[in-house]
């Protein structure tokens, strides 16, 4: 409040500067044509947004299926590996001896009875002794079956055609049943997976259409396809939703963030391009270019995104209006025509 006792709104420093350039604005009606657009009410769809991660449709974790020693590894992260290429090699003298015991024991088992039978023939020996020494000749090939898949398991093959995305352990660590040891996956089958709140589901459940926004690459992509599962999470109250992304999509991998955009619906509206828009703060503007080719910064209220690259006006144009495109042109040309009038 001032010593006259009136009282002012307290403006941003920035704002007499916005003043000053549209008052100015008249006098840039000689300059080159600026990109515009009338703004019209017109059809635009409705989206819904959601945080989202990638995830490859097919991956596998490898783990040790024995204990041993690492004293191979032919691949590391991001190598390309066909289903059935050795990966990883995990010491085998001990399986093996186990298996070289297993075969001889076989061998002498498969002999005994044998024998037996032809003691059977000649009356010599009873049913009975046959009987058991088919049973130890059974035992003997599931031990030599058991220990020479033993064997083939210190051999790590790439259960699928794909990409090394992690390598879990390195050559000389000790590996244990279970422990994991490499991760690969398919990069022709990715998919962007996000989490909807349940009041939204009813929206959701006829959704055909999506887009899948890649912030880092900067890439936008049509999804093939739209599935909602039919699960809920009790402690948050979301559900997940799954994209499937198109093939041929480079740089994407699993793990990265994205952003789906979910059309829902569709209505009149009227919107302005995102890039048109001036930004101060909390404060959105457009310049308007009157039919004499004045400029004029008109301040907006906006709401939510409407389509790509768009966002809906809510009060501060009309139907009819002629938005400029590039507001940086658009300042510059008022400044230019500031200064010749100085």
């Amino acid at each position: 409040m001032n010593m006259s006792g009136h009282s002012y709104l307290q403006l941003p420093r920035w704002w007499p500067l916005l003043a000053t350039l549209a008052s100015a604005a008249a006098l840039g009606a000689h300059a080159p044509p600026l990109p515009t657009r009338v703004v019209q009410l017109q059809p635009v769809e409705l989206t819904l947004s959601a945080e989202a991660i990638v995830e490859a449709v097919n991956q596998a974790t490898l783990a040790a299926q024995v204990s041993g020693r690492i004293v191979d590894v032919y691949v590391d992260a991001g190598q390309a590996v066909r289903k059935g290429d050795l990966l990883m090699k995990i010491d085998s003298r001990e399986a093996t001896e186990a298996a070289a015991g297993a075969s001889a024991q076989l061998v002498n088992a498969r002999a005994n009875y044998q024998r037996m039978l032809g003691l059977r023939q000649q009356g010599f020996v009873s049913q009975a002794a046959v009987d058991k020494a088919k049973a130890e000749l059974d035992a003997a090939q599931a031990t030599q079956g058991q220990t020479s898949v033993v064997v083939d398991h210190t051999a790590v093959r790439a259960p699928i055609s794909g990409i090394v995305a992690q390598r879990l352990t390195e050559l000389g660590e000790m590996a244990v049943p279970g422990k994991p040891l490499l991760l690969i996956y398919d990069p022709k089958g990715l998919r962007v997976t996000a989490s909807i709140p349940q009041y939204r589901l009813a929206q959701m459940r006829s959704v055909k259409q999506a887009t899948i926004e890649f912030p880092e690459l900067g890439k936008t992509v049509a999804a093939t396809r739209v599935t909602v599962l039919p699960t809920a999470d009790s402690a948050t109250h979301v559900s997940p939703v799954r994209v499937d992304v198109p093939a041929g999509i480079s740089d994407v991998v699993p793990g990265m963030h994205a952003r789906l955009h979910f059309v829902i619906g569709r209505a009149s509206k009227m919107s302005v391009p995102q890039t048109a828009i001036v930004r101060r703060g909390e404060v959105a503007a457009v310049y308007v270019q009157n039919e004499a080719g004045a400029l004029a910064l008109r301040q907006l209220r906006l709401g939510e995104a409407v389509g790509a690259g768009e966002v809906e006006v809510l009060a501060g144009l009309q139907a009819g209006e002629r938005v400029v495109l590039d507001p940086l042109k658009a300042a510059v040309q008022i400044k230019s025509a500031a200064r010749l009038d100085k």
